[in-house]
């Protein structure tokens, strides 16, 4: 069974150490900008971003952001959210749309870019950025393809 590999480079915690920017690469294929909750030694559920390592993504065809995107988007283009499995002591971690660090709810979002200003990171053209990456993934995955991301954090 053939597998995609998608990274993703953490590269900074904001100023005010709220969320962190990162690089999320599919190789030959497609890059943008992901903004995530910042890192706690301790979670908070819905406010800390995920730990590194390496996770299968799947589709998931239930919950309120699912039902949001069906609307949106029409069931001819949206299949189900990008759905992490298995992460360690986190459930239901997807990527989907939203620009600052109140929109994450522990989930990633996607940017095609992104700025800095007061301390905080915001990230820009969300929607544009997700559905670009969102049709290379999902059309791998009802292809039966396996798609996995790793993530590294800040060096």
């Amino acid at each position: 069974m053939n597998t995609t590999e998608i990274t993703l480079q953490r590269l900074q915690q904001s100023q005010s150490g709220e969320e962190t920017i990162g690089k999320l690469t599919i190789p030959g294929r497609y890059e943008c900008w992901i903004l995530e909750d910042q890192k706690r030694d301790v979670k908070v559920k819905g406010d800390t971003r995920i730990p590194a390592g390496r996770y299968e993504i799947k589709l998931r065809a239930a919950g309120r952001i699912h039902e949001n995107y069906l609307q949106k988007f029409g069931a001819d283009f949206h299949k189900g959210t990008l759905h992490f499995q298995d992460v360690p002591n986190f459930q239901y971690i997807l990527i989907h749309i939203g620009n600052t660090e109140k929109d994450t709810e522990g989930c990633l979002l996607t940017g095609k870019t992104y700025s800095a200003a007061n301390g905080h990171f915001t990230i820009q053209q969300s929607t544009a950025a997700y559905k670009e990456l969102y049709a290379i993934v999902r059309d791998k995955l009802l292809s039966g393809e396996k798609v996995f991301i790793s993530i590294y954090d800040e060096v």
